[in-house]
């Protein structure tokens, strides 16, 4: 309890640090004008991971050492993380992006970042990924880096999509808390609802400057290399089927969050990652209801409900 004006008020309850480490790399920002949206970018996910106790770096501002240019700093970052590969990992790039004809790249203080080498560096993380790349041309990272456990989001569909970017900061908001972009209301704000709220925000700028939209964004997680485009969703389900046997885009990503709701930064990793395979197992469960028995159908979905409302229980009890 603490003490305000005479009154004492419940302090809010400090979160666990969380196991997952993030690197924000701002590029270079080419004109001026671009240098203080690229800082105040980084500066919101700083603000996000610093409340949400997540361990945080930032590459590519001012006030950083030049020893060594920022490429290499990115390589030794990733290096560092796969020592311990099933760690969770989430990098974050914004600024430009350049694409000449055959090869995409993000832009840097010194030499470009490819997505095949950042593909490359990344090959040995085995635990859970996430990319945000927010660049123009940033398309060609989602194909390269694919794989399983991984969420891959690219503000734009191709690498032909070549001007300045808006996905970014509409991205990096919705991340740090703000209560819009979270549309099931569980107080938090996922990956996906990230991703679909940001859209909305670009389509609605071009729309009231009655500009041509230059940036369509991407979210890839079903380790396809074939990103989804917002309109692709029904609210937070796929509203497109991909060819059978596939996965739809968008399961994972809506249940990764930064800033947990209360109930979520209760549970440890460990719980909430037996949480996440539940709910993946009933949307699985439901894509097959046509092809099952209504008794074996409604059997199994019973089960698994029981399963993910005990552990919400023992979290109410702790």
């Amino acid at each position: 309890m603490t003490a305000a004006a005479g009154i004492l008020v419940a302090a809010e309850p400090v979160p666990p640090q969380r196991d997952l480490r993030v690197l924000v790399v701002m590029g270079s920002e080419g004109a001026a004008e671009y240098k203080p949206r690229f800082e105040k970018e980084a500066e919101s996910w700083q603000k996000a991971c610093e409340k949400a106790r997540v361990a945080c770096e930032v590459v590519g501002t001012a006030s950083e050492s030049k020893d060594k240019p920022d490429l290499s700093l990115i390589k030794q970052w990733v290096e560092a993380a796969a020592q311990q590969p099933e760690q969770p990992v989430w990098v974050v790039l914004i600024g430009h992006g350049t694409f000449d004809g055959r090869e995409a790249k993000f832009n840097l203080r010194g030499p470009d970042l490819t997505p095949q080498e950042l593909a490359s560096w990344m090959k040995p993380l085995v635990g859970e990924v996430a990319v945000i790349q927010t660049a123009s041309s940033s398309a060609p990272f989602v194909k390269a880096l694919a794989g399983p456990k991984r969420v891959l989001i690219s503000a734009t569909k191709s690498a032909d999509e070549v001007f300045y970017t808006r996905f970014g900061q509409f991205f990096a908001e919705a991340v740090s808390g703000s209560r819009e972009p979270d549309l099931d209301q569980d107080g938090q704000v996922s990956l996906l609802e990230a991703f679909l709220w940001a859209s909305k925000q670009v389509d609605r700028f071009f729309a009231t400057e009655g500009r041509l939209a230059t940036e369509h964004a991407l979210l890839e997680d079903n380790g396809d290399g074939v990103g989804s485009r917002a309109d692709s969703f029904d609210g937070l389900r796929a509203a497109k089927v991909p060819a059978e046997g596939k996965i739809p885009d968008g399961q994972v990503a809506k249940q990764w969050s930064l800033l947990l709701s209360p109930d979520d930064a209760l549970m440890t990793e460990e719980v909430r990652k037996h949480r996440d395979e539940l709910e993946r197992h009933v949307e699985a469960l439901r894509a097959k209801k046509g092809t099952m028995a209504a008794d074996a159908y409604y059997a199994e979905l019973e089960k698994l409900l029981l399963e993910i409302a005990k552990i919400y229980e023992k979290v109410g009890d702790s």
